[in-house]
């Protein structure tokens, strides 16, 4: 085969192995044991290219820019050989081990052993193996309008520490790779590991073949966007029950958290719970933000703005009462977020108790309760944050059954209706 513009030689037979065939299954393929004790005994992940006989994984690093990295190897500017310097990389603050890294089915869909690879897999670096961090963690100020407009009305104070005169909110951040254990990930679905490569594998278009032809490899690196969580105060406090935990599980929504627009209620409630974070910090306790990268109930935005002109234009204009429903009748289902891989990151920080959980939602709540992890209080969004164009989707919110610190008010949830679409 022809060499490609940046001078690497592709493969010498000139064809690409879509099924397994017994050579195929090679010999120095890594272990992985993955409620092993120690990282040693658990094994690395191997989920690069540059060591292909190594590999013990499915799909690729960083799964949801693999096409980018295809088009930059493709295009010359990037080296399909490089292995990344990771000397200074190591976390600002080490997180864990915890208990709940090594207890069987606590954790599937992520790599607790993850983040200090220099560290965890000293050796196997030593030896020349392709480890690569899944998770990472650095320091960061933050500025957000909502919080320095708070600072400005006295219900946040500056205390020099976690919330800067400037009205910078310190942190510590973390980010995590999805890393599917699919046995684990089958066992807490209630299905076979066999069925769920199959539907995977289906539902992708064939994407990964070695999902159906390597049963041996039981590690998925799945081409979706990472979550990121931020911590306010001390990360170690996570993991102890004794200090007061403020928690926000946010699923991302780009068109209210970055653009503001006031059709749902999603960047008042994640500001909200960040400077109700920020003040746990000051008072000695903790606070804790994740970030879930689920657009649109994991449906996204496309299905979202299409459902958002379906509301608009219905007969009898955007109403509580048809909510649910419009959403349904384009995506086929109300919600598609499926919230039981959430508490995997909780526990990967080692939490046991959320003594305030900012959250409307029950299958976030029973999805936390269920994975063992003790909730206090729930808080659900003040009334006065909600925007206008948002009582559609909080009227109908709460007579769904959702979390509501508020009584329900039948008449205006009869009454209540959204902002006509301008066209």
């Amino acid at each position: 085969m022809d060499e490609n513009n940046s001078g690497q030689t592709k493969s010498s037979n000139g064809h690409i192995v879509l099924t397994s065939h017994r050579e195929q299954i090679f010999s120095e393929t890594v272990d992985i044991n993955w409620d092993a004790k120690s990282p040693a005994e658990r094994g690395p992940i191997i989920g690069t290219f540059t060591e292909n006989q190594k590999r013990n994984a499915i799909g690729s690093h960083s799964g949801s820019y693999t096409i980018y990295r295809a088009l930059s190897i493709a295009s010359g500017h990037f080296s399909k050989d490089h292995k990344p310097d990771l000397h200074n990389t190591n976390p600002t603050v080490n997180i864990g081990p915890h208990p709940s890294w090594t207890e069987p089915g606590k954790i599937v869909s992520l790599d607790p052993w993850g983040s200090n690879v220099n560290e965890f897999f000293k050796k196997d670096l030593e030896a020349g193996l392709d480890v690569r961090p899944t998770i990472a963690v650095t320091q960061a100020h933050l500025t957000i309008p909502e919080v320095q407009e708070s600072i400005k009305n006295g219900t946040l104070k500056p205390d020099g520490n976690f919330v800067k005169e400037n009205g910078e909110l310190k942190v510590t951040k973390v980010a995590l790779e999805p890393v599917w254990y699919l046995p684990g990930i089958a066992e807490r679905l209630k299905i076979k590991e066999g069925e769920l490569r199959n539907i995977i594998y289906q539902e992708t278009g064939g994407m990964f073949p070695e999902l159906i032809t390597r049963p041996d490899l039981k590690i998925l690196l799945p081409p979706i966007g990472s979550t990121t969580a931020y911590i306010f105060g001390d990360p170690k406090d996570l993991a102890n029950p004794d200090v007061e935990l403020t928690c926000r599980v946010h699923d991302e929504c780009n068109g209210s958290d970055v653009f503001g627009s006031d059709i749902c209620t999603c960047r008042p409630y994640l500001t909200y719970g960040i400077e109700q974070a920020a003040a746990a910090a000051q008072k000695g306790q903790v606070g804790l933000i994740v970030y879930f990268r689920k657009e649109g109930r994991a449906l996204g935005e496309v299905t979202k703005f299409l459902v958002y002109n379906a509301r608009k234009r219905q007969e009898g204009g955007d109403s509580p009462e048809t909510y649910f429903q419009r959403t349904e009748c384009v995506a086929g289902v109300q919600d598609a977020r499926f919230q039981e891989l959430m508490p995997d990151v909780l526990h990967f920080f080692g939490v046991k108790k959320i003594h305030h959980l900012h959250s409307m939602s029950n299958m976030k709540y029973d999805s936390i309760v269920g994975s063992g992890i003790e909730v206090v209080n729930r808080l659900s969004i003040p009334g006065h944050l909600v925007p206008e164009d948002a009582q559609v989707e909080i009227q109908a919110k709460k007579a769904a059954g959702y979390f509501t610190d508020e009584d329900i008010d039948d008449q205006k949830f009869a009454e209540t209706r959204g902002r006509k679409l301008e066209e």
